[in-house]
């Protein structure tokens, strides 16, 4: 045949390989896109809070997607069982595959020993959108904390997540943290996999 290569066929979708393909989408696709998605969110609610839950059920759903790819592609179908582990894949591999750098910083809470944070100084879902005066505490980033709650919860590290504007001295914008705080079981898990 001619044309034909050294392709090789398929009998059936399911038996190709997942390919890397192109791992990049247009910023001003996406701002669009997540605008639509926040302003339509945002005609089906009453106040904030809802509007929030609505973003982090949606991000919710885009993390339990970005967990299954990124195990099939970069882990070869293994998970993370540790609490280090899934905290440093999040922090990473999935920051950099979902933002295209790493997050700032990864930290552990002082008050609480549940309590971890991923802070970024300018989170991609908070930089172009203007909030009116009358939703004064509105973050965006419950997108990203949804995302954050759905690889966690569908890795086995059941965890309420929130997003919350950190104030910086010195700068116009708020810093964007991500607060994961971990349920007893996995803190327990933890404990009996350290011995």
């Amino acid at each position: 045949m001619i044309g034909v290569g050294k392709m090789k066929l398929y009998s059936n979708v399911l038996d190709k390989p997942l390919s890397k393909g192109k791992q990049e989408v247009s910023l001003s696709a996406f701002a669009f896109l997540f605008s639509e998605l926040v302003q339509y969110n945002q005609t089906q609610v009453d106040n904030i809070a809802e509007l929030e839950r609505r973003l982090e059920d949606a991000g919710y759903a885009v993390g339990a997607r970005v967990l299954e790819l990124l195990c099939n592609r970069e882990k070869g179908n293994r998970r993370e069982t540790r609490l280090l582990g899934i905290l440093s894949f999040v922090h990473s591999t999935v920051w950099k595959v979902l933002f295209g750098k790493v997050a700032d910083s990864l930290e552990k809470g002082t008050e609480h020993e549940d309590e971890y944070m991923i802070s970024e100084k300018e989170l991609l879902v908070n930089r172009f959108i203007s909030i009116p005066k009358d939703m004064g505490t509105f973050n965006c980033g419950a997108f990203v904390a949804g995302i954050v709650k759905g690889v966690l919860d569908n890795a086995g590290f059941p965890a309420v997540v929130t997003a919350h504007f950190v104030p910086i001295e010195g700068q116009q914008r708020p810093r964007t943290t991500i607060l994961i705080k971990f349920a007893d079981k996995v803190l327990k898990r933890e404990a009996r996999l350290s011995q």
